[in-house]
């Protein structure tokens, strides 16, 4: 594989361009971060845990016909992706009401809402990513109002693999966000991973967490959490798109 100058140099992943023009290597670091880079630490092996946990998603995501960025994993902590030109908007679901809606709303943590909750997150580092809705992504000209619904409709489709999947393995997926992006065709993918970097996980029996926020809160044995994701997965994912 090609290496080159890097694409993208973030905290938990590096993107580097491939031999082919229209794929990149995604990298997955042992590097985390809290509080606009304040907090810093090194876990080890986070990449590799957080390169399967995110193989093994998209594996299950592709079984079930929606559209993702991932082609394959190609190492222990790096994957081969279609490149794609990422829209500058998160898409956040929540199944559980935990960290910035909590605080935000004053919403105990915890509460389980009627059904789950959508929020649009507008990525301008200098703005500090606003919540905002459907008629700012439309007027800021991130997406049309069919690209939009487009989103949406993956977004469940996504969750209703997902939520399932964890909860056979003891784990709560309180929420997560995602990224979608225009392939040069101009189809649109998911183009982005969810990992515990990104996503709260809770183990059903004990409540325990098992993602970023053991780092964010000082809970300690984040590595630990981690690797109990990945572990867990790997029962149910019948090595789909492992290494």
């Amino acid at each position: 594989m090609g290496r080159g100058d890097l694409i993208h140099d973030g905290v938990s992943i590096k993107i580097r361009p491939s031999d082919d023009p229209d794929k990149v290597i995604i990298q997955f670091t042992d590097d985390i971060t809290a509080y606009y880079k304040i907090k810093k630490a090194v876990i080890k092996d986070k990449g590799v845990y957080c390169n399967g946990i995110s193989s093994m998603i998209h594996g299950h995501l592709g079984k079930a016909g929606i559209p993702i960025h991932f082609i394959r994993q190609i190492s222990p902590t790096e994957q081969l992706c279609y490149r794609a030109d990422v829209i500058p908007m998160e898409v956040i679901v929540r199944n559980v009401i935990a960290g910035s809606m909590a605080q935000r709303l004053g919403i105990k943590e915890g509460v389980v809402p009627e059904s789950p909750i959508y929020d649009l997150c507008y990525k301008s580092e200098p703005l500090c990513d606003p919540i905002i809705n459907d008629y700012h992504a439309i007027a800021l000209g991130l997406v049309t109002r069919s690209e939009l619904d487009f989103i949406y409709a993956q977004t469940k489709k996504i969750n209703d693999v997902l939520f399932p999947l964890f909860r056979g393995i003891g784990i709560t997926l309180v929420d997560f966000k995602i990224e979608f992006g225009r392939l040069p065709s101009g189809e649109l993918v998911m183009a982005d991973d969810i990992t515990p970097d990104s996503a709260r996980f809770w183990d059903i029996a004990t409540g325990m967490r098992l993602d970023k926020d053991r780092f964010r809160h000082d809970e300690g044995q984040v590595g630990t959490a981690y690797r109990t994701v990945y572990d867990r997965l790997k029962t149910v994912s019948d090595g789909l798109y492992a290494y």
